[in-house]
């Protein structure tokens, strides 16, 4: 199964069972097509990270940890109860028809306060002049491998060469839908940028041949200055691997303070009261991005639900919401337009404001325009059972 959503246990299961398929369906041919570049994209190994991580005080006992216990998969029969929606619901998370794409208009001059969402978490602000470009993965796969693994659902907006330059890229965690290798590749050769990431993942990006001095690790609680731009690392609830190893690298949220304007990236998180401290310490927030999708009961403390990300919201004292994490790649079971529909529904319950743009769409968050309610038109593809076999992107077990 997929990295974000299961336990190890499961994921080794489904994995062994998916490499054993690969084996003996398939020539050998394509199995080595499948591990092509395998080393590299899995990222540094245990023992590299170890001399850099082990002063944390989130690090203990050979691993990071998160301040509440939060297991990865919930027990009594989740084991079961996965391989089953497995069997029965994998293709519910893809879209009925074609998700439309904006092309987007960026302005030669970063703006005060804007976003511009690219899909999943990929996000590039514009913060008082500057801009910053969060978990950017431009990648068809969030997996090691170029065979399997989750495709996309819909085509990048803009090439990311077609960007312009950026002063920071922030990662909130190492797993492969927000941390993508050749993403990484193309923007240490295409840009100048500040790689500002939670610590250890500084000894992947070493890994892939990103200069030192363009590299900035955090802690929890740690702050760096890019650009006249503040990032803090923040308390996130969730886990860390790219391959069987787990929680050797740290996730995390972040707080993006510009002289005028404050955003804050979720990246992929559960619910966690530590909102609330983040809220009273930085806050309030001009933008919120936060997570509402890729969501199931057997992994409740790692992903939150829609209606999880408002009240999070409201603890950070946000005022406009961004909902990301959902759209572009099949990773758990709902509809696929189901997250977005369920945070429409719970904004609207709170009274807060709540912006959607299409994959590619710019948003003045000062002068946000009203909400489009696109992803109806769209659809998903469990709605319409006849139509629901035989399309890419679906949750193929990744290492």
């Amino acid at each position: 199964m997929l990295d974000v959503v299961v336990s190890s246990a499961l994921r080794r299961t489904a994995v062994a069972a998916a490499v054993a398929s690969a084996v003996l369906a398939y020539p050998v041919n394509w199995v080595a097509r499948s591990t092509r570049g395998l080393p590299r994209a899995l990222g540094a190994s245990q023992r590299r990270l170890r001399p850099v991580v082990a002063g944390s005080p989130q690090f203990a006992d050979g691993k990071f940890h998160n301040t509440l216990p939060t297991p990865a998969l919930k027990p009594a029969n989740a084991r079961d109860g996965l391989l089953r929606q497995w069997h029965e619901e994998r293709h519910n998370g893809h879209p009925a028809g074609p998700v439309p794409l904006a092309r987007p208009e960026i302005p030669a001059e970063a703006g005060e306060l804007a976003v511009t969402w690219f899909g999943h978490a990929s996000a590039l602000l514009e913060i008082d002049g500057r801009r910053v470009l969060v978990d950017p993965v431009w990648g068809e796969r969030v997996s090691p491998s170029p065979t399997l693994g989750p495709t996309r659902l819909h085509p990048v907006p803009v090439a990311l060469e077609q960007l312009p330059p950026v002063d920071a890229v922030v990662i909130s965690h190492d797993h492969y839908d927000h941390l993508d290798l050749p993403s990484i590749d193309a923007l240490v050769h295409g840009s100048e940028a500040v790689f500002v990431v939670p610590l250890g993942i500084g000894q992947h990006l070493r890994d892939w041949d990103v200069p030192e001095e363009r590299i900035v690790e955090l802690d929890w609680d740690g702050d760096t200055t890019v650009a006249g731009l503040t990032f803090t690392c923040t308390e996130a609830r969730h886990f860390s691997g790219r391959f069987f190893a787990r929680d050797t690298t740290l996730w995390g949220s972040w707080v993006i303070a510009g002289p005028r304007h404050k955003v804050f990236f979720g990246g992929d998180t559960g619910y966690t009261p530590a909102f609330a401290g983040i809220g009273a310490r930085f806050g309030p927030f001009d933008l919120t991005l936060l997570p509402i999708g890729a969501y199931n009961e057997a992994w409740r403390y790692i992903h939150m639900d829609p209606e999880e990300a408002v009240r999070a919201h409201g603890d950070l004292g946000g005022r406009v919401l961004l909902p990301i994490h959902w759209a572009t790649f099949n990773l758990a079971f709902h509809r696929w337009a189901e997250p977005v529909q369920r945070v429409r529904a719970a904004t609207e319950r709170s009274d807060v404001q709540l912006v959607v743009p299409r994959p590619g769409q710019r948003i003045d968050v000062l002068d946000p325009p009203e909400l489009e309610d696109w992803w109806s038109a769209v659809g998903s593809v469990s709605d319409r059972p006849a139509d629901a076999a035989g399309r890419s992107g679906d949750l193929t077990p990744q290492a």
